[in-house]
């Protein structure tokens, strides 16, 4: 993760966000993922402030395009995408099939 510039570490956290949100609702423990994960990139405020507004309302599908992650970078967010679906311990039918295809859309 840390080979990621400013403009993938925000990528990464849209799609984070996004799958996040996939059930309609941010758990907790993706929250706290979320939070934990924000720590680990150590975002600067900008872009954590960034990140809080895709806490409060999801990004655009349009916004989350899985063809414009670059092929270095595609292991890190799926297993990053995949940590946060399974951060609450449930893995709802609506995160496993976005999950599947998202795998599908990087070629995994």
């Amino acid at each position: 993760m840390d080979k990621l510039n400013k403009e993938d570490r925000l990528s990464l956290m849209r799609f984070v966000c996004s799958f996040a949100w996939a059930d309609f609702e941010i758990q907790d423990e993706e929250r706290s993922f979320i939070g934990k994960l924000i720590g680990v990139l150590e975002l600067e405020p900008d872009e954590k402030a960034q990140v809080d507004e895709w806490l409060k309302v999801p990004p655009m599908p349009e916004e989350v395009d899985p063809t414009q992650i670059p092929r270095r970078h595609r292991e890190v967010f799926l297993d990053t995408v995949r940590a946060v679906v399974m951060s609450d311990g449930v893995l709802d039918p609506d995160e496993e099939e976005n999950l599947k295809l998202f795998s599908e859309l990087l070629s995994y």
